[in-house]
């Protein structure tokens, strides 16, 4: 293996970046060291909006064929695209008390660490394409909301916000999605970044409040390695961040139990986010980063294919 290509993974460990405090400096080495690791850029072909019609040519792709026009007229013409210069993107970044889950220094980062990492470096990457970005921090309220923009300036006052943020307060999205799909009144995409600690149907209709709008919508699911493995052996006592409960037991006995159940609510969350044509992207909190920018770049390529087969 190369030393470039060490040095990227090194960018995207989690435990290199829990040392790395300032979240400007954690961006720019999350968003380097992925474009290093990739060995290409990923400014490209990122997504294409229609643009206008034109007569068929023999040599032509067929596939590009507005057939609906055909239909009408008697006549070929092709569809042409252009490259999108003024999406706009709302993150939307979960700070409630259940993403404060993980200990410092562990193999993991916690989980608001690793999400509000995600956070800025997508919004690293979106300026570097001149998008206008803007990022929502919520609990059981909006806690502030700063609208999409491409100036550079912009980024600095969200990194600067990530900085100072804590985790407070439990989820609820009910209420709050449904005023931000008011608010966000131009099509573009919505990232919601969150440990989706609530019920999926609920999910589901919070979600839709977007989709009823058109919005493009991706979620990065966050996961503590914890959560995904629950790796206790001895006597634990547990107690719960959104809930003033707690319980002392043998881990042991429940594992197989509570992984079951953790894999049926990620099967509903699958399934309620599919239905409304999301895409879900599972973020392991003891993985890389680099797996948050792939989720975006394979959703926006994803939909570019899908529009090129219209």
């Amino acid at each position: 293996m190369s030393t470039e290509v060490t040095a990227a993974s090194d960018y995207l460990d989690p435990r290199f970046l829990d040392r790395v405090k300032k979240m400007d400096v954690r961006a720019r080495l999350v968003v380097e060291g992925f474009i290093t690791g990739q060995h290409r850029s990923p400014y490209n072909g990122f997504a294409v909006e229609f643009a206008t019609h034109r007569e068929y040519a023999p040599g032509d792709d067929l596939r590009h064929i507005d057939w609906k026009v055909w239909s009408k007229t008697d006549r070929l013409y092709i569809k042409e695209y252009e490259e999108e210069t003024n999406l706009k993107c709302t993150i939307l970044l979960d700070c409630s008390k259940s993403m404060q889950y993980g200990e410092p220094g562990a193999e993991a980062m916690n989980k608001f660490d690793y999400a509000a990492t995600t956070a800025a470096s997508l919004a690293y990457l979106m300026q570097q394409q001149q998008d206008a970005v803007g990022m929502v921090f919520f609990s059981n309220q909006i806690d502030k909301n700063l609208k999409p923009s491409s100036h550079p300036s912009h980024l600095k006052l969200m990194l600067h916000e990530l900085d100072q943020v804590k985790p407070h307060a439990a989820t609820d999205v009910a209420n709050i999605f449904q005023q931000l799909a008011g608010q966000i009144r131009q099509r573009g995409m919505v990232v919601l970044v969150s440990d989706l600690f609530l019920d999926p149907a609920q999910l589901a209709q919070s979600l839709q409040q977007f989709r009823l709008r058109h919005h493009e919508v991706i979620v990065f699911h966050v996961m503590h390695q914890d959560e995904l493995t629950f790796p206790f052996q001895e006597n634990t006592l547990f107690r719960g961040l959104e809930v003033d409960a707690q319980l002392h037991t043998e881990p042991r006995a429940l594992r197989a139990s509570y992984l079951e159940a953790v894999d049926n609510n990620m099967k509903e969350v699958r399934k309620a986010c599919a239905g409304l044509g999301v895409d879900h992207v599972l973020l392991d909190t003891g993985k890389p980063l680099d797996a948050a920018l792939t989720g975006y770049l394979a959703f926006r390529q994803k939909r570019r294919k899908t529009l090129l087969r219209r």
